[in-house]
């Protein structure tokens, strides 16, 4: 499997999100975390979204969240997509049986890489 570079350590401080390739790469409370990063409800990249204080990735476009640990879907999307009846419990059924791919975070020589 291909290795991509994300970057120096000190480029992902905790909160900090970035793209890597096909990765959300992030770090969630000193947690290094990668998850595919499109989200599940209109495609959004979630290598611009957020990481909220419980460790969570927020969706930038509608406020979805996902566990960064099993890529599931914890919250559906906010906003006028909350007001849609059935919305929310579809996505997050979806993400249970299809959640977000996930990758392996490494250090080595001070950077960063994805898998």
């Amino acid at each position: 499997m291909r290795e991509i570079e994300v970057g120096p350590v000190e480029s992902l401080p905790p909160g900090e999100v970035r793209g890597a390739g096909r990765y959300a790469v992030g770090n969630a409370n000193g947690d290094l975390f990668a998850v595919t990063r499109t989200c599940r409800h209109l495609y959004a990249d979630l290598a611009k979204g957020t990481v909220d204080s419980k460790g969570c990735l927020v969706c930038p476009w509608h406020g979805s969240r996902y566990d960064v640990k099993t890529g599931r879907m914890v919250r559906s999307p906010q906003g006028w997509f909350a007001r849609v009846p059935g919305l929310g419990r579809a996505f997050q059924a979806l993400t249970a049986f299809l959640p977000l791919g996930r990758g392996q975070v490494t250090e080595r020589d001070g950077k960063l890489y994805v898998r």
